[in-house]
C-alpha cells in the first residue's frame, strides 16, 4: 500500500493538504500518475482524507497539485 500527502490548490485560491492511499499502487510515482489521470477526467472524483475527515475532491474544482519528496505538513 502506498500513502502520500498532497497539497491541493482549489480553483477558488484556497489550498489544503490531503492524504491519499491506494493498496494497488506499487510506488509513489505510479500513485501520482493515477491521481492526475483521475482528476483530469470530466467526472474525476478522488476520495481522500484531511486529518480524520473524508474529503472528496472533484476534478473540476482542483487547479493544481503539489507533491513533495517528504509530503506536505498536516
Amino acid at each position: 500500500m502506498v500513502k502520500i500527502v498532497l497539497r491541493v490548490r482549489l480553483t477558488g485560491g484556497d489550498h489544503m493538504d490531503i492524504t491519499y492511499e491506494d493498496p494497488d499502487a506499487l510506488d509513489a510515482d505510479e500513485l501520482v500518475e493515477r491521481i492526475i489521470s483521475t482528476l483530469a477526467q470530466d467526472s474525476g472524483v478522488l476520495r481522500s482524507e484531511h486529518g480524520d475527515r473524508l474529503v472528496v475532491l472533484y476534478g473540476r474544482g482542483v487547479a493544481a497539485i503539489e507533491v513533495a519528496p517528504r509530503g506536505a505538513v498536516l
